[in-house]
């Protein structure tokens, strides 16, 4: 890849993609933050670009960062070429974008901060943004062919298919979002919906779709559930934001407000074994305190909380497709994006878009669909004896 300076000198390779140094800025960011999080401040600023395909840039810089690791040699001679270029100087300020939380990791005030951060960032933003469901997590794509919402929507029924939902049962969202999956349920499988969320703009954007449909959307926490147990229950994408040291008693929740022989479909994405998960611009930008883990440890989690795991589904190339897709709207409504969040916040989602279908695409994220049961006393599942298409027939 090819480097161009802010004072038109040229350096590397001009047949991919070029970082752009638009001011000294950019190299003063890194030098006071090596690595990923001093380069996207640095690109979240505007005093760094990239010229050409951002993912591909993105991937080189991933690949020169696993192979190159400076030695105190080496950095005495970066100090003194930053000398000779000017770029020695005070700290930049740090974009406004950045998430700075205060309080103790994952009590329920600093949760509702974390939550705050990303999803009360514009509900006019994520409708330009998203499909007409408003789903913000991995669509399951059936053909080539497919648009957005209908990915989106696929994903919506074979959750419910899993769940195997029929007129007249309850129900429970944790972690509804902008109300995609309820709303899409009470509207075709007859249920009874409840969605929990932490984010005010999303529940009163439920409250105004799901008018006329047996849906109830809550500002509530898991941890204060005190209902009944539910027929069936769901949790899409939200299990990464209660954290390692909470997510036994999250486990355990969704255990217990599922009644016996009710199923829980969990979808949630995870990362290898040595892999960093989201790593410092995401949990610095988009998703504060965020944890993912190896699947392994989930299902682990979940076997702890009594449940019975009946089926895995790795959906982590629809995830690639569904960040693209986000990414492309993006671009094509770019000024219509800058103009409802701001031109940083704008960068920050291309930033995060080209680099989450990328991880994604890597292995070094990705993503499952899980179903586990509550068992009867007695041992029985209600589940089917056959095969995985009889779990969503």
């Amino acid at each position: 890849m090819g480097v161009l300076a802010w004072d038109g000198s040229r350096a590397g390779d001009s047949d991919g993609p070029c970082v752009v140094l638009n001011s000294r800025r950019a190299l003063r960011h890194v030098l006071w933050q090596p690595g990923e999080l001093g380069l996207a401040r640095a690109y979240v600023s505007g005093d760094l670009d990239v010229d050409g395909d951002l993912a591909d840039g993105l991937s080189r810089f991933w690949r020169l960062g696993r192979k190159i690791r400076p030695s105190v040699k080496d950095w005495t001679a970066i100090v003194k070429l930053a000398v000779r270029l000017g770029v020695i100087g005070p700290r930049p300020k740090p974009p406004a974008a950045e998430a700075r939380l205060g309080g103790k990791l994952h009590t329920r005030s600093r949760d509702r901060a974390a939550i705050a951060h990303h999803y009360d960032l514009s509900n006019d933003f994520y409708q330009l943004l998203l499909d007409p469901s408003m789903a913000y997590s991995c669509a399951y794509w059936t053909s080539e062919q497919a648009e957005l919402a209908d990915a989106q929507a696929a994903k919506l029924d074979l959750i419910c298919q899993k769940l195997d939902l029929r007129p007249g049962m309850r129900l429970l969202d944790v972690g509804c979002g902008w109300g995609s999956l309820v709303v899409y349920a009470a509207r075709n499988y007859g249920v009874h919906a409840t969605g929990i969320t932490l984010s005010r703009q999303q529940r009163d954007h439920v409250l105004k779709r799901a008018e006329g449909l047996s849906v109830d959307v809550r500002l509530q926490d898991y941890r204060e559930l005190t209902d009944e147990p539910f027929d069936a229950v769901a949790s899409v994408e939200m299990g990464e934001h209660v954290g390692e040291d909470n997510y036994p008693a999250y486990a355990a929740t969704l255990f217990r407000m599922l009644k016996p022989e009710g199923r829980l479909v969990l979808q949630q994405m995870s990362r290898g074994a040595t892999a960093p998960g989201g790593g410092a611009f995401i949990e610095t930008y988009i998703a504060p305190d965020m944890t993912m883990r190896p699947i392994g440890s989930t299902l682990n989690h979940l076997a702890a909380a009594g449940f019975e795991i009946r089926d895995v589904q790795a959906m982590r190339e629809h995830y690639v497709r569904t960040c693209q897709a986000w990414a492309d709207t993006l671009e094509k409504r770019w000024e219509d994006a800058v103009r409802l969040v701001g031109v940083e916040q704008a960068r920050t989602w291309r930033l995060y878009l080209a680099g989450g279908a990328l991880a994604f695409a890597e292995n070094r994220m990705g993503v499952d669909q899980i179903i586990a049961v509550r068992t009867t006393v007695d041992g029985r599942s209600g589940m089917p004896s056959a095969t995985r298409a009889a779990l969503c027939s």
